[in-house]
């Protein structure tokens, strides 16, 4: 199929993306892998959300005959020959309909593929029960039940208070948010929310739903119990029943039925690398790096949201309109977004100073703390090697089902090693969709 430009991502920078390019007239076509357009931060479809912005997006485009959409399918391969973008993807099928493969030529391409959570390992991580933050919140939105569970939030960042205050709408009883910054790092940020006011109501009206929750800065989990907490044969199919904390210093253990842990965000690069796109490194992470149209450093490629670094969904719709009026041919009306943008990667850099993620968290695992869960690698195992490819030859670190994407974050933080990202096919395929390949 040709288009005049694809689009990588239904979520808010996307969506701002397509709406912004398709007033030129041009076909423009949207790829998700979800059933349905809002990405993570918009998770559920644009008619539950509260977030104006995200039914206004999806009418807009809705009206628009040169937007195609074409979710549930994943992106496998990705190149680019002189002027021409090729993109391979893999629509899931269903029991009447088999998967298919297809591939998309266009003239340029944004990159809007978001970003997941950071999971850094502990004792007892992979008990069951057990999960990241926004991925419990993503569980419970598909319909997960969390009703009447007691549950722990941990990690960092303001999407531990979001992650809380959609548990409780759906009957979970969340006993206790604990944020790793400390006190004085939280203040700072609340005193540089003076710049931008609506994350003052935000705050605000998270703090109304949240008054029975106990919250704790400079506090994080130490590890993850079963009901019996000696003998775990089989951690990962057994139950989680408490996590032995740190308070203020203080160690305390905590009963629960569901431990939620989110250490923040990391951007999804690997196509934006598959493509050569250049990197830059901002410590727990790597990012694409953009112009000021959010053209990355491959021409016809443009890059918008968090794949240029982690600020949130206003940054993100803004990047998203520079990007698609720029692609677009349309810069005039980008630079009406200059500003905008400007105010919220302020915001970003403020938000990643304020909750930089101190070093005990390094010191957590035990020698037989599984750090790959794939291939099952212990922190001892990994400590033996040097770097990202020895650990790798030598133990399968990263060789598994999600092909290092959670384990090499970790394995970044733990020892600053780099996953080779980018490498191709992106992610499992049939062999029926490779038999397309270039």
């Amino acid at each position: 199929m040709n288009t005049d430009i694809l689009i990588i991502g239904a979520g808010p920078a996307g969506l701002a993306a397509a709406a912004s390019a398709a007033e030129s007239g041009l076909q423009i076509d949207i790829i998700d892998d979800n059933f349905m357009s809002g990405g993570q931060i918009w998770r559920g479809g644009a008619h539950t959300q509260t977030d104006t912005r995200a039914l206004d997006l999806w009418n807009t485009l809705n009206d628009c005959d040169n937007v195609g959409f074409h979710f549930q399918s994943k992106v496998i391969h990705a190149s680019q020959k002189n002027d021409t973008i090729k993109i391979i993807i893999e629509t899931q099928g269903t029991p009447s309909k088999p998967t298919v493969a297809q591939v998309f030529t266009a003239k340029k391409i944004i990159l809007c593929t978001g970003a997941r959570e950071l999971l850094l390992p502990f004792p007892g991580w992979t008990l069951a029960g057990v999960t990241g933050a926004g991925g419990l919140q993503a569980l419970s939105k598909a319909g997960y039940p969390v009703a009447g569970k007691r549950v722990i939030i941990a990690g960092t960042g303001p999407l531990l208070l979001a992650v809380a205050t959609s548990l409780i709408e759906r009957g979970a009883e969340v006993t206790h948010i604990l944020e790793q910054a400390k006190f004085g790092a939280l203040s700072r940020f609340a005193l540089g929310l003076l710049a931008t006011p609506s994350k003052i109501s935000q705050a605000l009206k998270l703090g109304r739903s949240l008054k029975e929750v106990i919250y704790h800065a400079d506090s994080y989990v130490m590890e993850a119990h079963t009901q019996v907490q000696t003998g775990l044969s089989n951690p990962a199919s057994e139950q989680v029943a408490s996590a032995t904390v740190s308070i203020l210093g203080e160690i305390q253990e905590i009963p629960c039925d569901l431990l939620a842990c989110g250490y923040g965000l990391i951007p999804n690069i690997d196509l934006a690398a598959a493509l050569n796109c250049e990197l830059e490194d901002q410590g727990n992470y790597e990012k694409v790096i953009v112009n000021q149209w959010q053209a990355s450093t491959q021409e016809n490629i443009y890059c918008a949201g968090e794949g240029t670094g982690i600020g949130g969904v206003d940054l993100a719709i803004a990047e998203g309109c520079i990007a698609g009026y720029a692609a677009s041919g349309q810069n005039p009306k980008a630079q009406k977004y200059f500003k905008e943008r400007k105010k919220w990667q302020s915001f970003a850099k403020r938000l990643h100073q304020s909750f930089t993620l101190r070093p005990e968290l390094k010191q957590l695992c035990d020698a037989d703390t599984i750090v790959c869960r794939c291939e099952d690698v212990s922190y001892q195992e990994l400590k033996k090697h040097t770097d990202w490819r020895d650990a790798k030859l030598h133990t399968r670190c990263g060789m598994g089902a999600c092909q290092g994407r959670i384990c090499g974050a970790a394995n970044r933080f733990l020892f600053s090693w780099e996953r080779d990202a980018g490498r191709l096919p992106l992610s499992l395929t049939k062999i029926s969709s490779i038999k397309i390949l270039p």
